[in-house]
């Protein structure tokens, strides 16, 4: 990472958008203050208070806790591998605020009943900040903001600049004066004209040497969050062009395209990133989007200059383009991905997608496929945070997997859990083996 100014950094110490909420004194204020409302709503000497009020909070929370967790887990399944259980511990917390605080109101005068409120809404603020310091989604405020972009790129500049056999790009590319320090994020509906998959709007990183001209013919990557998410993810909460502009700056403004694409149509959806009678959302990132890319950007072409990588459920999705679409992707990152595609169990899956028919899931299913084909020709990273006690043995599995399939790959695990703070770490660690394994540096 590149680093700022100190103008820069003075603007950014003194702005409230960008103070630390995962990290320094706001998270461990919060938390105090959060404690200590807990102790005021559930310490009195009230006689009133001290009977079987308190019981009833405690089994109010309970039973809208277990509620939650089995129209959650049990029945809506937005999350295929379930709610984490410190998640579901935070949220109990703030429930029992919540009752306690209802439970004690008909016990206090008028204005009091408004503190028992704020304390429990300083409950309910803290439970959220801990989940999301365990997530660190929301590093800052100014992420929770829409991303600002430019108009896109378009148009094919008249003169390209691509390295003859045996050279890189950075070898034969020079930059010309008055480059841009910055890439470009823009917005763009990619649609599904083949898979009539309805996908939301894209993201799409363009480095500064894009602007160029002559312009380098640069290699593309595909990349997608997980579920719940959206396109933006990458750009807000993976901090995305920030990455990518710093390691242009070290590489005389020479960075992979980004594609940020939905593959799940809805913050709470799940294709499966299949072909199945849920969508067709492996069309959809196998052919449309390439045809997309093909017909929009000046690129790099071919497999070998194309790589697609996601996060949690975008992981999973990267890993079968990989194997069901090798003449498209020759190179993949998998991070915190599962070891197949699941809408929670195997059965619900199979039955859900393709109507009980187990061939057809094996036909698409990425351990299937590995167990029974080879790909020499494509590379491959598995990272995953080394504490993830849920994920790191599916993606252990699935990286021997994949060298008894032949492919070339590494297994990265990665201090912390299933966060972002792993999946940023791991696009930063892998950009330079993506630069070199796409013909863009040595």
């Amino acid at each position: 990472m590149t680093t700022l100014s100190a103008p820069v950094q003075l603007a950014v110490r003194w702005n409230p958008l960008d103070w630390p909420l995962t990290h320094g004194p706001i998270p461990y204020a919060v938390l105090a203050a959060g404690w200590a409302a807990l102790a005021l709503l559930v310490l009195s000497r009230d006689r009133r208070w001290l009977g079987l009020r308190p019981v009833g909070a405690v089994l109010l929370a309970a039973a809208v806790t277990g509620g939650l967790k089995v129209v959650v887990d049990g029945w809506w399944h937005p999350f295929p591998e379930g709610t984490p259980d410190y998640v579901l511990g935070w949220v109990a917390l703030a429930v029992f605020a919540l009752s306690a605080a209802g439970f004690r109101a008909p016990l206090l005068p008028g204005r009091q009943r408004f503190l028992a409120a704020g304390g429990a809404a300083l409950v309910v603020l803290m439970a959220a900040s801990q989940v999301n310091r365990g997530f660190d989604q929301y590093p800052t405020a100014r992420v929770m903001l829409a991303p600002k972009t430019q108009a896109l790129t378009t148009g094919k500049a008249p003169e390209v600049v691509t390295p003859p056999a045996g050279k890189v790009l950075a070898e034969v590319w020079q930059p010309p004066a008055g480059l841009p320090e910055k890439g470009t994020v823009s917005t763009t509906a990619i649609p599904g004209t083949k898979s009539g998959f309805e996908a939301r709007d894209a993201y799409v990183y363009l480095p500064p040497a894009y602007q160029a001209s002559p312009r380098p013919l640069l290699p593309v990557l595909v990349l997608m969050a997980g579920q719940p998410g959206s396109p933006s993810d990458w750009v807000n909460s993976g901090g995305m062009q920030e990455r990518l502009d710093a390691f242009a700056a070290e590489h005389q403004g020479l960075a992979p395209i980004v594609v940020m694409v939905d593959q799940i149509a809805s913050m709470w959806g799940n294709s499966l990133c299949m072909d199945s009678r849920i969508a067709r959302s492996q069309t959809y990132l196998a052919e449309d989007v390439p045809d997309w890319i093909h017909g929009h950007l000046q690129t790099a072409t071919g497999r070998t200059a194309r790589s697609i990588a996601g996060a949690s459920l975008g992981g999973t999705c990267a890993l079968q383009l990989a194997v069901n679409a090798p003449d498209v992707y020759g190179s993949f990152i998998d991070i915190s991905g599962q070891d197949e595609p699941t809408l929670g169990s195997h059965d619900e899956t199979v039955e859900k997608a393709f109507g009980g028919d187990e061939n057809a899931f094996a036909a698409v299913d990425p351990l299937h496929l590995m167990t029974t084909r080879q790909y020499p020709d494509t590379a491959g990273v598995f990272a995953v945070g080394a504490g993830d006690g849920d994920f790191r043995p599916q993606q252990e599995k699935m990286h021997a997997a994949a060298q008894g399939a032949g492919m070339k790959v590494e297994f990265q695990p990665i201090p912390g859990g299933h966060s972002w703070t792993v999946f940023r770490e791991a696009l930063d660690r892998n950009l330079p083996w993506l630069a070199r394994r796409t013909g863009m540096i040595r």
